[in-house]
């Protein structure tokens, strides 16, 4: 009897041991070529497992999760996985010439993280050059065992992710705009799941179809995998509750609309109409967008479509009313800082919102377009045909190097980066008001370096040079806090004072209003290299993009893992 009891006490102890560690899961991804046919263009697009949007992620938090990718195509890869904080394990977080050299073909590379401390919906794609046009996907992170949601469990829980199309080939397009200088020719279709829908020539078919039933609560986990585009999203005569975004729960607030940018994701629960309505309901996405260049000024629909009841003597679906959504107006500036004003972290025991309140170092960084000057004996399609398009924090165009930073942190290696970026603009000037007449950036690969657990406060002030434009920034490693954001220039003695310090949001990626400025803080306390940018594509490749390096902490826990064996080299 005792030694059954016995047993029984080791299984259940296990048992515990096994919930509070996690589990190890296994993926493996394979990066090969596709033939994908959209608007009756039919081309070879760059995925994993063949899939387009690629495959789920799936994992608790608190497991292991370890990925090998496999490269089958002639471009070198590499994969982020976008909001995961890679807690002392910087070599998997994927950024190519940050963290890690890419994969090249035929080569193979073992991402191994643990997921610590986040639940909820975020992303993976492939970080270098416009890869994640199409190699991309979602990653679910389900609470621990035996724990539950902050709201009501739902009934079904539907994955949507927004994206873009490109009849012709991404590469070639960034490839000749970085070239002449002038802006890249913007996509062909935005996409839900994959699919454009109906409002395009020759997509009818291609229309993304979500089948409901009446009185029910759906959970949609929505992500925008756009490549340069801001979204606006809403479902006909239907409102929604947000309840996390990026990963993060948010005190619950309802919305017939909303805008999400690329990188970001936000859950929402949807509760559908307690009887057949008779009709379907178009869901939509369109961009919003300030800024003073060519974009992509189309729609994608799916359609939400109620299951008829088994008795009643239902219509075909072909016949019955659509109905469309009202989305905001293209620039509508006013309804985004309304609507990401509205996101607060639920800031309770078991969610606190562990905003730094005092601040060991603050920077001031400018983001925006600027110019770099055409090369000699060649001509440019740049601002005034005169000069190439550029981008630039505190205006210096980040270049990458030719081996990742990381690794010449960790070895020590001389001449791949400086660690002199500025920590507020050299020149200021007039921010939001008349651009100066050189617009001119520097270029080079410079960097911020912070002792760990440093706390940091960080406003990023928009710019009018070349078009006040938002820029959703996104911060690798680290979540951070939305304590303030307005428009204007920031006034560094008035503006604190409205700073939320009791229950700000929490993302990774957040966008800095256009013409206005967004004050964010977080505790350095993840050591690596870590990738700072704009998540729109164009804006990356003209260089808005930095690096942190945050050094070792005292503590076994706060060192930098040494890098795996099989870390790609240049």
């Amino acid at each position: 009897m005792a030694a059954s009891h016995m047993l029984f006490c080791f299984w259940v102890l296990l048992l515990f041991m096994n919930n509070a560690a996690g589990e190890t899961r296994h993926y493996k991804f394979n990066v090969e070529y596709h033939n994908v046919t959209r608007l009756c263009h039919t081309r070879t697009v760059l995925t994993v497992n063949r899939k387009f949007p690629g495959p789920r992620l799936v994992a608790r938090e608190g497991d292991r999760v370890i990925v090998k990718v496999v490269n089958h195509i002639a471009n070198n890869v590499t994969i982020h996985w976008h909001g995961v904080r890679q807690l002392t394990t910087g070599w998997s977080d994927g950024p190519s010439y940050i963290t890690q050299c890419p994969i090249q073909t035929n080569q193979s590379y073992i991402y191994n993280f643990t997921i610590t401390g986040q639940r909820g919906t975020l992303w993976w794609h492939a970080h270098i050059s416009w890869l994640r046009v199409s190699i991309y996907g979602p990653i679910i992170i389900l609470p621990k065992r035996n724990e539950s949601y902050p709201f009501a469990k739902p009934d079904k829980e539907v994955t949507i992710m927004f994206g873009e199309w490109f009849n012709s080939d991404p590469e070639a397009i960034i490839s000749q705009a970085l070239q002449t200088g002038a802006g890249p020719n913007v996509s062909d279709a935005f996409t839900i799941n994959g699919y454009p829908g109906p409002l395009y020539n020759c997509s009818s078919k291609d229309t993304y179809k979500l089948k409901v039933k009446p009185g029910k609560t759906y959970l949609l986990r929505l992500i925008n995998a756009a490549l340069n585009d801001e979204l606006f999203f809403s479902i006909a005569n239907h409102t929604v509750t947000v309840v996390e975004g990026d990963a993060v729960y948010t005190k619950p607030f309802v919305t017939d609309k909303l805008v999400i940018t690329p990188g970001q994701t936000t859950n929402v629960l949807l509760k559908t109409k307690p009887e057949f309505p008779n009709a379907n309901f178009l869901m939509a996405a369109r961009p919003y967008f300030t800024g003073q260049g060519t974009f992509d000024n189309s729609t994608t629909v799916g359609i939400l479509e109620y299951e008829h009841p088994s008795h009643h003597n239902h219509k075909s679906s072909k016949n019955l009313t659509i109905i469309q959504p009202v989305l905001p107006p293209i620039n509508a500036t006013g309804f985004v800082a309304n609507f990401t004003g509205k996101f607060r972290s639920l800031g309770n025991a078991k969610y606190p919102a562990n905003v730094p309140k005092t601040v060991d170092k603050k920077f001031f960084f400018t983001v925006g377009l600027g110019t770099n000057p055409c090369p000699k004996n060649t001509t440019c399609q740049g601002p005034n045909n005169s000069s190439k398009f550029a981008a630039s924090v505190n205006n210096v165009s980040f270049q990458l190097p030719t081996i990742a930073i990381l690794q010449a942190h960790y070895f020590g290696q001389n001449g791949v980066y400086t660690t002199d970026f500025p920590t507020q603009p050299l020149i200021p000037f007039n921010y939001t008001g008349t651009a100066p007449n050189n617009t001119n950036v520097m270029n080079g690969t410079r960097s911020v370096v912070l002792p760990f657990n440093t706390s940091v406060e960080l406003v990023m002030q928009d710019t009018s040079i070349l078009g006040a434009e938002s820029h959703p920034l996104h911060l690798h490693g680290y979540n951070f806090f939305i304590v303030g954001q307005g428009f204007g220039n920031y006034d560094p003695n008035k503006d604190p004072l409205k700073f939320n310090l009791v229950d700000p949001m929490e993302r990774n990626t957040a966008g800095v209003p256009a013409g206005g400025w967004i004050a964010i803080r977080f505790f350095a306390d993840n050591p690596g290299a870590w990738f700072m940018h704009c998540h729109l594509d164009v804006h990356t490749s003209w260089g808005l993009r930095m690096a942190w390096i945050v050094l070792d902490g005292p503590g076994p826990n706060q060192k930098l893992q040494p890098p795996p064996s099989d870390l790609p080299q240049c």
